[in-house]
């Protein structure tokens, strides 16, 4: 791993995870033909994903890696595609997986979304496997999408194929983390992500309307309330709460038994860890957590040049390779010393 130095200008938790969503990428392109799967989530829904994959002589030893957006997020969400691109350069084979109803996907499910669907990380890891007979997977997630994957990493243990797992700014806590969004300094992201949610939520009603009856309903105005009127009412909770509990990696997080790397930042806006989580990742060697000073939220605009001034991406790469089968090359560039004790790593002389 490598210190995170924070691009010029770009210290602050807020700037970085607003440049950081916006910053300019190159164009699109693998040298491998994408292939688009709707897999069957087992429940009468399917997710779609965009496969990418190595010549067939040499498919099944590679590594695979699956990618997971965050909240209203999707397979071509800048960042996925970011670490498709270096994945794929890195040797790997790479999936691009849609949580349920994004990205156009609504009508493949009558259901929603939300951050305790890790039985549908399973469904396109356990399909993509048979498929091509795969040897490792490894689980990719950024914020919402992490919680998925470590959830998914606690439940399964060290079950194969499941090799490794790498996680950028995750929803560990759901709940304080919600209600972090809702602070005044972070409002401006929540307006964002409840903008989203109502469209979707709109467009499930015109779909199902035997299921989604919004009449009623009355004002959404923070990410809480979305959860407790339409997510926990439709989804088997019995309120905000109950949800956060029961589908927070965080109750499973000690059961992880496959190298698992974790990036977060200080001044993440509105993710936050408890004390008690914190001490469970802490016992668990099987853990890395990395917690830079800046970094702002799944953002990591770092100092280099180029692609590498997206350091989270260079930093999930390098952690994969150690589990990739003849992978050329490193795509990250060392440029800093880092200081690792039990596990942790923080920035040193900041």
């Amino acid at each position: 791993m490598t210190r995170f130095e924070p691009r010029r200008g770009l210290r602050s938790g807020h700037l970085q995870t607003i440049f950081g969503n916006f910053w300019p990428r190159p164009p699109f392109a693998l040298q491998a033909q994408e292939e688009t799967v709707e897999v069957d989530a087992g429940d009468g829904s399917h997710v779609l994903c965009h496969s990418h994959w190595q010549p067939p002589a040499v498919r099944s030893g590679r590594l695979t890696v699956v990618l997971l957006h965050g909240l209203e997020g999707s397979s071509d969400s800048r960042y996925i595609r970011g670490i498709a691109g270096r994945a794929w350069t890195a040797g790997m084979n790479v999936v691009r997986m849609n949580m349920r109803n994004c990205n156009g996907t609504e009508a493949l499910t009558p259901t929603l979304y939300h951050s305790g669907r890790s039985a549908d990380v399973a469904a396109v890891m356990e399909h993509f496997a048979r498929a091509h007979r795969l040897e490792q997977v490894a689980l990719v997630g950024y914020s919402m999408g992490g919680n998925l994957v470590l959830k998914l990493a606690g439940e399964w243990g060290g079950r194969p194929p499941l090799a490794a797992v790498a996680t950028v700014c995750p929803v560990i806590d759901l709940a304080p983390s919600a209600d972090a969004l809702h602070e005044p300094a972070n409002r401006a992201y929540e307006w964002h992500f409840l903008r989203g949610l109502m469209r979707r939520i709109r467009r499930k009603a015109d779909l199902y309307p035997e299921i989604y009856r919004l009449e009623g309903l009355g004002p959404v105005r923070s990410i809480r309330e979305f959860d407790d009127k339409i997510v926990a009412p439709h989804c088997g909770f019995a309120n905000a709460d109950d949800y956060y509990y029961r589908v927070a990696s965080a109750r499973v997080i000690d059961r992880i038994a496959v190298p698992t790397l974790v990036l977060s930042a200080q001044d993440d806006p509105f993710i936050r860890l408890l004390p008690e989580t914190r001490a469970r990742i802490a016992a668990n060697p099987r853990i890395q957590f990395v917690e830079t000073r800046h970094g702002g939220h799944c953002a990591f605009l770092g100092r280099g040049r180029g692609e590498e001034i997206h350091w989270a991406e260079a930093m999930l790469v390098r952690f994969l390779q150690e589990f990739a089968a003849d992978a050329p090359g490193d795509p990250g560039r060392p440029d800093a010393e880092s200081h690792t004790t039990n596990g942790t790593m923080r920035d040193r002389g900041e």
